[in-house]
């Protein structure tokens, strides 16, 4: 259920402590963490503590949640100094996208000059 933790998440144990990670920051919603296969010299997820499958299923059911995330990443590029050269979010929705853990994160990526179109 949406909200709750799920046994098999392994975002849910991140949160829960069951599963070491480098924290970056923490809020009373949110944990943000470095990634473990850096794609940019910065390169951190935003996740939400309670569980949500993807960034739609976050925004329709907690959009106060949504924006928390996104906050967090905010900070998170401002903590780690990418706020003024520039950074990325992103949030990829099912498995098409690129979605391997399905736990709603956000991406933060900065240090590098990110090309466009992405992928």
């Amino acid at each position: 259920m949406a909200g709750e933790p799920q046994a098999d998440c392994l975002f849910c144990k991140i949160v829960a402590g069951e599963v070491p990670a480098t924290l970056v920051r923490e809020s009373e919603t949110t944990v943000a963490f470095r990634d473990i296969n850096p794609q940019a010299p910065t390169h951190v997820l935003v996740i939400p503590r309670a569980h949500h499958p993807d960034a739609a299923s976050v925004a329709a059911a907690d959009p106060q949640l949504a924006a928390d995330i996104l906050r967090e990443a905010g900070a998170v590029a401002a903590d780690e100094h990418i706020d003024d050269s520039g950074y990325r979010i992103v949030l990829n929705t099912g498995a098409g996208a690129g979605q391997t853990v399905f736990h709603v994160h956000a991406h933060v990526l900065g240090g590098r000059g990110l090309n466009w179109p992405p992928g």
